[in-house]
């Protein structure tokens, strides 16, 4: 049977959902590729050896991101989603010529805010908002949840091919012409979302900050973002010592693993989009991410246990990546999605930054084992908060949106 022309996307939705989807995936591809390798690569250059320095590094770029998404968000309600996205595009071609051009990590961490200061999130998502109805938007929002997913991944793979080819400045090089490419994509391809009436009133900002589906929201991807980047400080060391590999050689690990974690999380997005199951999925996901992190502190022992607990970790992130701005997205108040979004990255942004400052921290006051134990009981903190999310209505039949 086919979709009822109610829930079909019309074109210009699905010229808007495609190509904003298109730009996340250059802009994020340019943040995640460090990730896999930097805590390796650095280690050539002046203050490489330090994990709390490199763990700046990793995290700066959250930093600037934590302080500019909200102000980016209210810019382009006033200015307009595409010149604010393009000035934000801009910044990050900037910083990532600035680190390209670096041979020490004082100069890559002040590129690293450079980029950041860019913060387009909350804007791009409130310009896919923008330009679909409310019965396809979580669809278009659950596309750009997984591009970045999809992203992540193949970040992992690349990136130890990129280091190989041209080392460090290399890899930000590549990064710059990623968002020369994203900048494209905004300036040419996305199509101009329709007018939207001004607001009337004062912006409920309280009401939006303190809505308790929101706040868990904010709270969940703060913690995933600040586990992914805290873990990525200490695991591609952790494989080079105990798998007598390189920065590389690591897509060999890498590669694998992302392709059964992808397997895993596409039937688990599918089912919980049909029956409308994401409190249930929320749950079984956060556990699982608690118990990776537990078992990371016995894994890091074991070459092939590490490898397992890998998969097991990109499957959870990939599954609550895609599902968490949908969510958002669904549970927003309709008059306040940008806001919403704007905290929401703000959140994320936040997690990226403290991930790196708290992983490198660890890394070299305790050991790694501390790092997985500070991402269990954050973990748990987060599984408390998703247990008492509200459940969402069930979606509406196809008679229902079309008389909306």
């Amino acid at each position: 049977m086919t979709a009822p022309d109610s829930f079909r996307m019309t074109p210009s939705e699905r010229r808007a959902s495609f190509s904003l989807a298109g730009l996340f995936m250059c802009r994020m591809l340019g943040l995640f590729l460090l990730l896999p390798v930097f805590a390796v690569a650095a280690q050539g250059l002046p203050g490489g050896n330090d994990p709390a320095r490199v763990g700046l590094a990793l995290g700066m770029y959250g930093l600037t991101q934590a302080f500019m998404q909200i102000p980016f968000g209210i810019a382009s309600d006033k200015w307009g989603r595409r010149p604010v996205v393009v000035f934000g595009l801009l910044l990050f071609v900037l910083g990532s010529i600035v680190c390209a051009l670096s041979d020490d990590l004082f100069w890559i961490t002040l590129g690293r805010a450079i980029q950041g200061s860019g913060a387009i999130s909350a804007a791009v998502t409130a310009w896919l908002a923008d330009a679909t109805r409310d019965h396809v938007r979580t669809k278009a929002m659950a596309m750009i949840g997984v591009s970045i997913g999809i992203t992540f991944a193949i970040s992992l793979v690349l990136a130890p091919l990129l280091v190989g080819w041209g080392g460090l400045p290399g890899l930000f090089w590549t990064i710059a012409a990623l968002g020369v490419a994203a900048l494209a994509v905004a300036a040419w391809i996305v199509p101009a979302a329709p007018p939207t009436p001004p607001s009337t009133g004062k912006i409920p900002f309280r009401t939006v900050l303190l809505n308790p589906d929101l706040l868990r929201l904010n709270l969940g991807v703060f913690t995933l973002h600040l586990i992914q980047v805290a873990l990525f400080v200490v695991v591609p060391a952790t494989l080079v010592r105990i798998g007598g590999l390189e920065a590389s050689t690591l897509w060999r690990v890498y590669l694998p693993v992302i392709v059964v974690s992808f397997l895993v999380m596409v039937p688990i997005i599918g089912v919980t989009e049909r029956f409308s199951t994401h409190r249930q999925t929320m749950r079984g996901a956060v556990g699982a991410l608690l118990l990776v992190c537990i078992g990371l502190v016995w894994a890091q022992a074991h070459y092939v246990a590490l490898v397992i607990a890998l998969t097991a970790f990109f499957s959870v992130f990939n599954v609550l990546e895609a599902m968490q701005p949908s969510l958002v997205s669904r549970v927003a108040p309709p008059t306040v999605k940008g806001l919403a979004l704007g905290f929401y990255n703000t959140s994320q942004a936040a997690g990226l930054f403290a991930g790196g400052a708290l992983g490198g921290y660890l890394s070299l006051h305790a050991s790694s084992s501390a790092v997985y134990v500070l991402a269990a009981v954050l973990a748990v903190i987060w599984l408390i908060a998703t247990w008492r999310l509200t459940p969402l209505p069930p979606r509406r039949t196809a008679r229902q949106a079309a008389a909306s």
